[in-house]
Formats: structure tokens, sequence, C-alpha cells
């Protein structure tokens, strides 16, 4: 996760290897190195620019403790900003309400019936009786996987494969939670294009008759930059109220992750990280920003 970025950002921070403080001319070049770097990983250019500006102000403004190396305190710096980029603390899930509907919406292919799953089993762990609902009627096979999956998670599924009209199907999924005692009930809907009017209206209209707690975005984090600028058209339309990236586990670059938070100003609620039901992680800033950068000791020498 994040290696080349990883690389890249440690090849910038040897600018400062071996100098004795920071200076105009060297905290300039490497925050050259590090936009680079964040280019390279599709950060949106931006936030790539606000974000390393900010480093810049930060860095000229510390005086360089006795016990760390100006490599050392740039590095804390960035951690401290990446984590402030993407979100600064957790956003905890809203599941106050009984029952509490959470909608999931997102482009085909990113896996939102998977999230759907592993969602479901997450609050099951949280001592809540979840409900999944089958909202994908366009996506060959959309219900038979939900069902496939509510069953490894031990979660009903409520479907109605005789109806078309994916308004319908989700206010009778939540009538159905609600007399079966549910307290979350998860609505899976059909992937759209952000360009396809027909399909963005039925989502919009879905939003407004079943007034979910809770609207997830579900971003394939390999997609990078695309994924953001889609998100910001999406979240026009629904306003939604947090972002889910996939696929963390495989080969990304990054860019969705630093960049979706300054864009449309959501949180980011849960990354995965796998293909497993378990791989589900609540979304850390300031554990993530450390992952990037791949330090540990240096925050807290600092």
């Amino acid at each position: 996760m994040f290696d080349n970025l990883q690389d890249k950002l440690d090849r910038a921070f040897k600018v400062l290897k071996g100098q004795g403080s920071i200076t105009e001319i060297n905290v300039a070049e490497t925050m050259k190195e590090i936009r680079k770097a964040l280019l390279d990983a599709d950060v949106n250019y931006k936030t790539a620019k606000s974000f390393t500006d900010e480093v810049r102000q930060k860095a000229l403004g510390q005086n360089v403790l006795t016990a760390v190396s100006p490599g050392q305190l740039l590095t804390k710096i960035m951690n401290d900003e990446l984590a402030a980029l993407m979100g600064g603390e957790v956003t905890e899930l809203e599941t106050k309400a009984n029952p509490t509907i959470i909608l999931i919406a997102g482009l085909n292919g990113a896996g939102k019936t998977t999230f759907a799953g592993k969602l479901a089993l997450h609050l099951k762990g949280k001592g809540k009786k979840p409900l999944l609902v089958a909202g994908d009627m366009y996506r060959p096979a959309a219900v038979d996987q939900l069902e496939v999956l509510g069953t490894s998670v031990g979660v009903s599924v409520y479907a109605n494969r005789d109806s078309k009209d994916p308004v319908a199907i989700a206010l009778e999924g939540i009538a159905h939670g609600k007399q079966n005692g549910n307290n979350v009930i998860i609505i899976d809907t059909a992937g759209r294009l952000a360009i396809d009017e027909s399909l963005m209206n039925e989502i919009s209209e879905v939003k407004a008759q079943t007034q979910p707690h809770e609207i997830l975005f579900v971003v394939d984090s390999m997609t990078g930059q695309d994924a953001v600028n889609t998100a910001k058209i999406f979240n026009d339309r629904l306003d939604f109220t947090g972002v889910v990236l996939t696929k963390l586990d495989g080969d990304t670059r990054g860019g969705a992750a630093l960049s979706i938070k300054s864009v449309v100003n959501k949180p980011i609620k849960f990354i995965g990280t796998g293909e497993k039901m378990e791989a589900l992680d609540v979304f850390y800033p300031d554990r993530m920003a450390s992952r990037i950068l791949g330090m540990g000791d240096v925050v807290s020498l600092v």
C-alpha cells in the first residue's frame, strides 16, 4: 500500500540529510520533490500545492530541537499535515437512530455490494441487528451476490425479484426491517455513472423517499483522481455523509485517499483492506499518515 509514494517521499527527505538547520533553500527543494511525489501519486493538484505550502510555512516557523534532525522535524510536520488532510479525527458511523438507515452509492465495480456485506458483519460485531436490502436491480446476479454475502456473515437479506423499482424495494426493505426488529438497514444500490442523468435522478429519489441517516459513497482507490472527480459530482447530488475506500490492499498510488477529503469535505469512514469479509477497518487518519511516511518513532520523539 502506497509503496511507490513512500519511496519517493523518502528520497525527498534525503535533501535534508546531514543538514544542521532548516532553511528557505533546503525546505523549498524538499517541498518541490514532495509536491512532485504527490502529483505522481495522482493527488489533486490544488491539494498537493496547498499541502506543501502549509508544510513549508510550518517548517520555517519551527526551531529544530537538539534531540532531532531537520529531517525528523519535517517528517513530524508532514505526518501531522497528512493526517489533517485526510480528516484529522476518526468519524464514527451514526447508528443511534432505530432503525438507522444507511444508503450505499457509487460507480460500477467499486465494491459496493461487498462493502455492504462487510459493513453488516462489522455492525453485527458491535451488537447491532442489521438487515441488507438488495436494491440493485440492474446488474445480473447482484441480488444473488448479496444473499450469498448475507448468508456468509449471518445477516438477513430483503429482496424482491419481481420488482424493478429500486425506490419501492428500498421502502419495502425498511418496512420489513422494522417489522423484524432490525436496528440497522443497509440499502445496496446499482452502480451508476455520474453522467447518467436518469440513474442519478433515481438514486436521488431513493434518498428523498428513504431519508437515510448515512449515505456512504464507495470509491475504488485504484482509480485515483478519477474517483475524486466522480465523488464531487455525486456529492453535489446526494450530499453524502462519508466515503469508503475499497481495494487499499492493492497497488494503489494514494491519490484518492489523500485528495478526497479536501475536494468534497466529507470524511473517509471505512477502508477495505482485503477480500475477506472481516477485511474492513474504521479509517484512522493519523495511522494512515504514519503508514504513508513509513514512520513510527519520529512522531513520539518530536
